[in-house]
């Protein structure tokens, strides 16, 4: 059975999700505990699966990958093989940012970064129509985040 949070390992997770860097000495600091009590908690939270891992949020625009786009897919069957040949020949391709399986008109949104729309066509054309499976494919090429997903907040 999960733990219920509390107003203190909330405000962990959201300390940590500012800058994961911070020390234990700093973050006990900031939530109002000792030492000890907190990297405890911390602990219990890598533990129960909540903090996932630590990492540096790059900006792929630096990088010189800023063209984003969003394709829908459709696949020709949804067995179970079919799914699991998808799933597993989308990680091969390092331009998928993300794939989300969608219950709707389409099964999949892949998020595509690329360095530009050339790039981006030549990703389209040689790797992602090529997933097994695929009956049809929508592309967009988004204007502008408005929101990050990686800026959720528990407390939002």
């Amino acid at each position: 059975m999960r733990r219920e949070l509390d107003k203190i390992d909330r405000r962990i997770l959201d300390e940590l999700q500012a800058d994961g860097r911070l020390s234990i000495v700093e973050l006990a600091s900031r939530v109002n505990l000792t030492n000890t009590p907190c990297s405890e908690r911390v602990k219990r939270l890598e533990k129960s699966g909540l903090i996932k891992k630590y990492g540096a949020v790059v900006d792929p625009a630096l990088l010189g990958y800023s063209h984003l786009s969003v394709v829908q897919v459709s696949l020709a069957t949804t067995a179970d093989n079919h799914l699991q040949d998808f799933n597993a020949a989308v990680q091969s391709i390092k331009e998928i940012e993300s794939c989300l399986m969608i219950a709707g008109s389409f099964d999949y949104v892949l998020v595509v970064r690329t360095r530009d729309i050339i790039h981006f066509r030549e990703v389209l054309g040689e790797q992602i129509s090529k997933l097994p499976g695929i009956r049809q494919s929508n592309s967009f090429a988004v204007m502008e985040v408005v929101k990050d997903a990686r800026e959720f907040s528990v407390n939002s």
